[in-house]
């Protein structure tokens, strides 16, 4: 029975990880393909509601399966505070993995010429935005992110609110990071996306930013916030 749970959460690790970077990154793309056809793109704030609608109803339909994570650095939080084995940790992040390289080889065939120009979404500095600028507007970002994921679906004593306040979060920050580091806030967001593309440019900013973001959140979260047990 165990063993069958734990096949059900990775499963909807990655299906849910596939499909919340389809219609994500799918926006990014779109916007370029509207363009090219004379069409208008959907912009930032369309990107935003995307991502953010898109992790909303996903964290809602998936959540009692496996969490919900769909994000290396939520899971990483989520194994700070606890509540994952680092083995489960470790196969969720495969799953998230896979779900997102599968989300940005479909939107390549998807899409056909049209993703050259975003690299399939991939997450990129903007202009002015050095690496290690880059690090840190992803690691608070992400801590934000962390912050909302742990305060509203971790704590037992959160609020019935579906992931709701995880979408929203997820936009917000968007509307905010996405012109300057693209704001991923997940490692497997960029993975997908840039192994599909061949984009590999200051790659470690997707990686380390959300690592640091979500340790520091949770850590704080755990020492600070969390009912004493």
């Amino acid at each position: 029975m165990i063993q069958d749970r734990t096949a059900a959460a990775l499963v909807a690790e990655a299906f849910g990880t596939f499909l919340f970077f389809f219609v994500g990154a799918g926006s990014v793309v779109l916007g370029d393909y509207l363009v090219a056809n004379g069409g208008t793109s959907p912009g930032l704030v369309g990107v935003a509601l995307a991502h953010g609608l898109a992790l909303a109803v996903l964290a809602s339909a998936l959540g009692a399966v496996s969490g919900a994570h769909f994000n290396p650095a939520v899971t990483l939080g989520v194994w700070i505070m606890g509540r994952i084995t680092a083995t489960g940790a470790a196969l969720y992040l495969v799953a998230q993995l896979v779900g997102g390289l599968a989300a940005g080889l479909a939107l390549k065939a998807a899409f056909a010429d049209s993703w050259q120009a975003s690299k399939i979404g991939t997450p990129a500095l903007g202009a002015g935005i050095t690496p290690i600028l880059g690090i840190g507007i992803e690691a608070v970002l992400t801590a934000l992110l962390l912050l909302v994921v742990i305060g509203t679906t971790v704590d037992p004593r959160a609020p019935k609110l579906g992931g709701l306040a995880v979408g929203l979060a997820v936009a917000a920050d968007i509307l905010v990071g996405g012109p300057l580091t693209g704001a991923a806030m997940n490692p497997a967001r960029w993975f997908g996306p840039a192994i599909a593309a061949g984009a590999y440019a200051d790659w470690y900013v997707w990686w380390i930013g959300p690592a640091i973001g979500a340790a520091v959140a949770a850590l704080i979260y755990r020492t600070t916030l969390a009912e004493a047990t």
